[in-house]
């Protein structure tokens, strides 16, 4: 809870949520979110909830100095610690389809750099991934990158760009993508993701009108129904997908790209756990996982 202290002493000494975001780098929000957890951990509010501005009420007059004193002591542990020995935790938000190959080998890197860093995995799609960053909740996240433009304290790393294939059973006989997608049940990619919207604007773009079947997330599970002949889907060729039983057909000069990559705070501290882990995950998505 060092963070939450850190940013309820800051918005104590400004007097306001946003003042406190801007010298924390964080947003209203993420201030906010930041506040309520340390309440709730306290079991006390610490706010007058009924003044405009950001005033300590009792409780929070009280914990303000027994904070600065928590966070004081936290900054003379890390310097006694020295910079030969990295402990700690690393909160990572990550969607499904990178959790079996991309982070495993990332994870393996950054291990042998630092033992003593424990790592959390927090699983979860693109978009719930992206609020979690927002509100300090995790450190970073390998999601889908989001269909538009990020606020400016939130920094894009790209891994990868997976090419989107039309997926159809292996025993349908071979004819052109339009055709298939015009005439075949569709498994759709769930069009809530930020994979899935992707497939949606492609599908308008083109004028498909498809005949839904099912609508799903998880990849692996479209390719399953594929696989057992409940219809086609536009899915992106992951690395390692399974691709028993499946036949997956280029877009050809249509085709377009899922791509997945890193969000975090900005700045990533050079030297910091959330760098090296960065590093490790660009360095996992260059070599290719199997």
């Amino acid at each position: 809870m060092i963070k939450e202290f850190k940013t309820f002493i800051a918005v104590a000494r400004d007097g306001t949520f946003t003042g406190a975001g801007t010298h924390l780098g964080l947003t209203q929000s993420a201030v906010s979110a930041q506040i309520k957890r340390l309440e709730e951990y306290l079991g006390v509010e610490l706010f007058d909830r009924s003044a405009r501005a950001a005033v300590l009420n009792a409780h929070g007059r009280e914990m303000l100095p027994q904070a600065e004193e928590l966070v004081a002591m936290a900054e003379r542990m890390v310097t006694t610690a020295g910079a030969g020995h990295v402990s700690g935790s690393l909160r990572i938000g990550a969607i499904a389809s990178v959790q079996q190959g991309l982070l495993v080998d990332a994870l393996g890197r950054f291990r042998a750099v630092y033992p003593d860093v424990r790592v959390r995995i927090v699983p979860g799609v693109s978009l719930s991934l992206l609020g979690q960053v927002d509100a300090g909740e995790v450190d970073m996240a390998v999601l889908i990158r989001p269909p538009f433009t990020l606020p400016p304290e939130l920094g894009w790393q790209p891994l990868l760009s997976e090419p989107v294939v039309l997926a159809m059973p292996e025993s349908m006989p071979a004819a052109p993508w339009r055709d298939v997608l015009a005439t075949q049940p569709f498994i759709r990619y769930d069009r809530a993701s930020f994979g899935g919207r992707v497939v949606d604007i492609f599908l308008k773009k083109h004028r498909l009108n498809v005949h839904e079947a099912v609508e799903l997330d998880e990849i692996e599970a479209i390719a399953n129904l594929v696989r057992h002949g409940l219809g086609v889907a536009l899915l992106p060729r992951l690395r390692g997908l399974d691709m028993t039983g499946l036949r997956l057909v280029p877009l050809g000069d249509q085709a377009f790209h899922r791509d997945i990559g890193i969000i975090g705070r900005l700045p990533f501290d050079a030297g910091s756990v959330r760098e090296k882990m960065a590093e490790c995950l660009v360095a996992a998505a260059g070599e290719g996982v199997p």
